[in-house]
């Protein structure tokens, strides 16, 4: 009985306890915690990373379509050897990797 009546006298420090407990534990873990920001963080900076690289795979993608429907005859020229392997009799053609 003793113990029931400490416990009672109290209990406003020991739900302070326990409620500090339950927000230091959901403050550095759980969904919205410390570590799963900086999983995010890490997760959001790759997309950065492969979104420039993608807008600038666009851009050149974009700039070949524009080289073509203008006909552009150097550029037709250099997909026409690449493709084709076509070179006139005096060209000497090096395929270097």
């Amino acid at each position: 009985m003793r113990l029931i009546e400490s416990l009672k006298k109290k209990r406003f420090i020991l739900f302070n306890i326990f409620f500090t407990l339950y927000i230091g534990i959901n403050l550095i873990g759980g969904e919205r915690g410390l570590i799963s920001y900086f999983d995010k963080k890490k997760i959001y900076e790759e997309l950065v990373i492969k979104e420039k690289m993608l807008t600038s795979q666009i851009e050149d993608l974009e700039n070949k379509i524009y080289l073509i429907e203008n006909n552009d005859l150097d550029y037709l020229d250099m997909i026409y050897r690449k493709n084709f392997k076509y070179g006139s009799k005096d060209e000497i053609i090096i395929k270097i990797k």
